[in-house]
């Protein structure tokens, strides 16, 4: 729910209980108060009453009016309190009865008590309550509608620099030249938002400029001084006059040369993904990419004698073509590498996920470490740099990796989100 959806609901969801609240309790003041003035009307008709028996010595005649009924009974030796009480009014003129408001008392006269009862019509008292209620009720629906209006289209109008500058966010992409436009705002908590932004924007850009040029450089400063020494190193290794021990020592150099490049091309290509700095995108028919990397492995695994099966239906990814070549050179690799003479490497592919088996040792690696930097095991040859590398593909494009050890198999299987997978042909 959007902040102003959420705002206008707390806003009316308060409003109305304060005014429903309030209306009940205004109305029962109001009724409170229409009743005390009714009693304090019947207390003025005892009053005349009993002044006029104290004066006359006589009961005064019934009256029935249309405003006031009154009546007397002899009491024999009870005494009625007196009490004010709702009942039933009968008006001579109307047909029917009307709510009414009573009194009820005793009164001596000649040493007889007698029981009065005084009766007066409410109607024009509840006619007014009715008006009153009425009124409330209009101002509070007049209320909430003007509430809703203003919450729908004037606070909208305020909340528009602050969607203008989310939509520019959304948009920012690091490695575009566009630049972030200023968004004017009369607000100041907006008008602070868009300078953090704007500076937060700039700020970005240049870090990622100078990130680029580090990685370029290095890149470049550092591959060739490599290929010096292994050009250099390949002229010596020619040389029919080396002997075995310098032989040796020359070919451990070599080796040791082309782990570093391995190494350099690793890290750089780690900080171009961590940094989101490749950026092509095309479609690829995942199940053909597989089968040409295992035609390029195909030596490397006659060498081991490893048997590979594939499982693999037609799947359509849009992705860069250099990570995901990356992905499954590094994938193949690791089984290839991980796995022992006549061992077996299964690959499967459908709709959901990929996974890669291969045999090796009985052992469970830790799910969690394994995908760690440097992270390798004690004979191996390798960077240690090749699962943190299939992580970091899979973290770009929001995929899922899992490691586990089933029935002898290391499985690394990478399942596709579903909010990010592209069409699957079948």
């Amino acid at each position: 729910m959007k902040l102003a959806s959420h705002y206008n609901k707390v806003t009316i969801v308060v409003t109305l209980s304060v005014l429903i609240v309030g209306a009940v309790i205004y109305y029962f003041a109001i009724n409170h108060i229409a009743r005390t003035l009714l009693d304090d009307h019947l207390s003025e008709e005892v009053s005349e009453v009993i002044g006029y028996v104290n004066l006359k010595k006589e009961l005064p005649k019934q009256v029935d009016f249309d405003e006031d009924q009154t009546t007397f009974a002899l009491l024999k030796d009870q005494h009625v309190p007196t009490r004010f009480y709702d009942t039933l009014y009968n008006n001579p003129k109307l047909a029917g009865t009307r709510a009414g408001r009573a009194v009820e008392g005793t009164m001596a006269l000649n040493d007889r008590l007698y029981r009065f009862n005084i009766i007066i019509s409410k109607e024009s008292t509840e006619y007014l309550l009715q008006i009153i209620t009425t009124i409330t009720l209009v101002l509070v629906l007049g209320l909430f509608l003007v509430l809703f209006l203003t919450n729908r289209y004037l606070l909208g109008d305020l909340w528009k620099p602050f969607y203008r500058i989310l939509g520019q966010l959304k948009a920012f992409n690091v490695s575009e030249p566009v630049e972030f436009n200023r968004v004017e705002s009369k607000i100041d908590e907006f008008a602070e938002l868009d300078d953090a932004v704007y500076l937060m924007a700039k700020r970005v850009k240049g870090d990622y400029q100078n990130l680029k040029h580090f990685t370029d450089n290095a890149s470049h400063e550092m591959l060739t001084p490599l290929a010096v020494i292994t050009s250099k190193l390949d002229t010596f290794i020619q040389d029919e006059t080396l002997r075995k021990e310098q032989f040796d020592q020359i070919q451990d150099i070599y080796s040791a040369a082309g782990k570093l490049s391995r190494l350099n091309q690793s890290l750089l290509l780690l900080v171009k993904i961590e940094n989101d700095l490749i950026t092509d995108t095309e479609e690829s028919e995942l199940q053909e990419v597989i089968l040409e990397k295992l035609k390029q492995f195909q030596e490397l695994l006659s060498s081991k004698e490893i048997t590979v099966e594939t499982a693999l239906t037609v799947k359509k990814l849009k992705v860069s073509k250099y990570l995901i070549d990356i992905l499954l050179n590094n994938l193949i690799s690791n089984a290839i590498r991980h796995n022992y003479s006549n061992g077996h490497i299964k690959i499967i592919l459908t709709g959901s996920h990929l996974v890669f088996e291969n045999t090796g040792s009985a052992v469970t690696l830790d799910s969690t470490a394994i995908f760690n930097r440097f992270r390798k095991g004690s004979g191996s040859e390798g960077t240690g740099l090749g699962l943190a590398i299939v992580r970091n593909i899979c973290k770009v494009y929001e995929w899922t990796l899992d490691y586990k050890f089933v029935d002898g198999f290391h499985s690394f299987e990478i399942r596709w989100n579903q909010t990010e997978i592209p069409q699957v042909l079948h």
